[in-house]
């Protein structure tokens, strides 16, 4: 029982009830803040390890890897493929194993990879399938998210869900942004002073212009924080003794609002993490053939910047108005933006449609993230605690596979037509469809059932 976990080995605590008003302001604000700041620094590097391939894998051809369009979207798609399978799992652990074991054990989990793409970028004879594991282990960082999340949702009093998980995942998700920005800068010089064992530099060939690049500095900056975090973690985190097995936590599929808040949250996270992992190979793809071609990495990262800031914002506002409003008009901006996409992209033939495309893109991600906090506010108000925590693990498990299904979907699109409209047509028509969802079944006056 967690009364005796707590006697021995201190991780269980005895009691937790944030919604006795006298229990929270005593003790449990304080530790429900200090969890949340915690895991949030833990999940900010799970969400940097999960997108590393993606700021990699546009540099990797200028470097001396002979890879197909193709394959370079299957590196990106590959951490996609495992965050979600690995979310399934993560989904059910903290009813099991506590929040003080699973976030400090699969937060030094990371090192794998990253100690992996470190060695591995340093020689472009790397085989192709020992890098497509290596994007899987990044996936690592991706599966996280099902266990931090629900987590934090039962440190907290139901009013204050909403703000806590927007925070929490809204900086996470700045994990995107700092891996796809920090990168151009930290490969370019020597870290340690050169020291022999950072690794030698590689030559990158871009636009014809010869340079000297340390590609292995994007995961090596990354593996102090990641260790000091992960200890951190053991070192001060607690587990609240909400606790069940396997079998009890699958009630959670029998109930519709289940796969109904699961389509909603593919709408938006899975557009959000599928867009962010593609957006540099969508930039290469669309307008690299140009004279004067953007650098992909100089303008991918604003899109998930945009987008966890949005997050972060919504959560308070889904708290005083309502979830299921504010995810109406967050999938009504998404629809318009992807259709304005798929229209400025239907025909390119020059780099003048760049901006336009930049912009809506950007309008894309800001309406994703305002969905991804309001879908997380209408989760705890339709199921109790344990409940909710199992429905958020197993929405964001499912939108996890983002990546993957977004990186095949655009390696099909460009194959099959050479371009990323089709795609984005078919975003437009899924979008509408929960925006449908949504009001007939939360948003509306007499929804059956609002939140």
């Amino acid at each position: 029982m967690p009364q005796d976990t707590e006697k021995a080995g201190g991780t269980w605590l005895p009691a937790w009830e944030p919604e006795k008003a006298a229990f929270w302001e005593s003790q449990g604000k304080a530790r429900a803040w200090t969890t949340l700041i915690l895991t949030t620094a833990a999940l900010t590097m799970a969400f940097i390890t999960w997108f590393l391939v993606s700021a990699l894998v546009v540099r990797l051809p200028q470097i001396g890897f002979q890879f197909t369009p193709s394959q370079l979207f299957w590196l990106a798609a590959m951490p996609g493929l495992a965050g979600g399978t690995l979310r399934l799992i993560h989904m059910f652990l903290v009813p099991i194993w506590g929040t003080r074991h699973v976030v400090s054990l699969s937060t030094l989990s990371l090192l794998i990879p990253l100690v992996g793409w470190f060695y591995a970028v340093q020689n472009p004879a790397t085989p192709y399938w020992v890098l497509m594991l290596l994007a899987f282990l990044a996936g690592l960082g991706g599966g996280n998210f099902s266990s931090f999340m629900p987590s934090t949702s039962m440190f907290f009093p139901k009013r204050l869900q909403g703000t806590a998980l927007a925070i929490q995942a809204g900086i996470g998700n700045f994990g995107v942004s700092i891996v796809q920005f920090v990168t151009p800068w930290v490969i370019g010089f020597a870290l340690l002073g050169g020291m022999a064992w950072v690794g030698e530099p590689q030559t990158m060939v871009k636009a014809g212009v010869e340079s000297q690049v340390y590609l292995q500095n994007a995961p090596l900056v990354m593996i102090p924080f990641v260790a000091v975090f992960g200890i951190t973690a053991w070192l001060f985190l607690k587990s609240i003794p909400i606790t069940s097995n396997f079998s009890e936590q699958f009630d959670i599929f029998r109930s519709g609002n289940t796969w109904a808040q699961t389509s909603l949250y593919i709408m938006t996270f899975g557009a959000f993490s599928g867009l962010a992992a593609t957006f540099p190979l969508l930039i290469r793809s669309i307008y690299g053939e140009y004279d004067g071609a953007p650098d992909p990495l100089a303008w991918a990262f604003w899109g998930p910047l945009v987008g966890s800031a949005s997050r972060v914002i919504a959560g308070p506002v889904a708290d005083k108005f309502g979830g299921a409003r504010v995810t109406h008009w967050a999938g009504l901006g998404m629809l318009v933006f992807a259709g304005y996409v798929a229209w400025t992209v239907t025909t390119v033939d020059s780099l003048d449609s760049f901006p336009i495309f930049v912009a809506a893109m950007l309008a894309l991600f800001f309406f994703a993230g305002v969905g991804n906090a309001s879908t997380f506010k209408q989760m705890p108000m339709l199921f109790p605690p344990r409940q909710a925590g199992g429905v958020i693990g197993f929405t964001a498990a499912i939108a996890a596979y983002g990546p993957f299904f977004f990186g095949m979907l655009f390696a099909w699109s460009f194959g099959a037509f050479a371009s990323a409209a089709p795609v984005f047509w078919g975003l437009t028509a899924f979008f509408a469809f929960n925006v449908v969802l949504n009001w007939t079944l939360y948003a509306r006056r007499g929804a059956p059932y609002p939140c």
